[in-house]
């Protein structure tokens, strides 16, 4: 059982460090007044936004902080 938690802890680690990259890679978003007016939510970038790197950054970010949730919570468990 020890062996195991280990192996978590460190995996609970390196997907921390993960995160925290990817959550400094992304681009600010501008949701104020100016990209209203300027309509820039329905342009082709937004549409397509999946396909980017900024959307790919995205995906991975929600996929890796769900994984450090039920990481944390499988720690704390055992």
């Amino acid at each position: 059982m020890a062996a195991l938690k280990i192996a978590l802890s460190v995996i609970f680690v390196i997907v921390c460090l993960i995160v925290s990259v990817i959550v400094l890679l992304q681009e600010g978003k501008s949701s104020g007044l100016s990209s209203t007016i300027s309509g820039a939510g329905e342009t082709f970038w937004s549409k397509n936004k999946g396909r980017t790197l900024e959307g790919k950054l995205e995906k991975s970010t929600k996929w890796l902080v769900i994984g450090f949730f039920v990481l944390a919570l499988v720690l704390n468990i055992l």
